[in-house]
């Protein structure tokens, strides 16, 4: 293994190469790997790129042009955006974080939060969530027990529309 450690043009260009000596995905994973060791793009990111050449995608200047690398972003970050509007779409997050839509996706998994009629809320509700909610159902409970709701009803009978109103003709 060298001392040379690749960029991501490199590695676009070694990977073009063996795309066309007709070598599969896995081959020329096998071979970088062999040459510049196992931490510079994994087997996925390479059968991606053998895609993209298989679509004619050639085009080195489009393609990870941050060495291959995301951009790391703490889960604080990604939080106070919440904070900030929950609720923005997991491409709107990424927009402000400067990353991959997939990372965002991954991260709101790990931190516990889900889309909810579309707000970002935890999936399990903290302590204090829970007896808000409990608060709340027996404040409902006793104010049922104390005035029931029947008498607010209307039943539909109308007779007081012909004896109560004036204003109705008799026949």
């Amino acid at each position: 293994m060298s001392a040379y450690e690749p960029n991501s043009r490199h590695l676009w260009e070694v990977l073009s190469f063996c795309f066309n000596m007709k070598k599969s995905a896995a081959e020329a994973h096998r071979m970088r790997s062999n040459t510049y060791g196992e931490a510079t793009i994994s087997e996925k990111t390479c059968r991606e790129w053998f895609q993209l050449f298989q679509n004619g995608d050639f085009d080195v200047e489009d393609q990870h042009d941050d060495g291959g690398r995301e951009k790391v972003f703490e889960n604080a970050e990604l939080e106070a955006l919440l904070d900030q509007d929950s609720c923005q779409t997991q491409q709107e997050l990424a927009g402000s974080l400067g990353v991959a839509q997939q990372a965002i996706s991954k991260r709101l998994k790990i931190v516990g939060m889900i889309q909810k009629q579309g707000y970002w809320v935890p999936y399990e509700l903290k302590p204090r969530d829970v007896e808000r909610h409990l608060f709340a159902c027996e404040q409902l409970l006793s104010r049922q027990r104390r005035k029931g709701f029947l008498h607010r009803i209307v039943t539909g009978n109308e007779k007081w529309v012909h004896y109560d109103n004036p204003n109705h003709r008799k026949s």
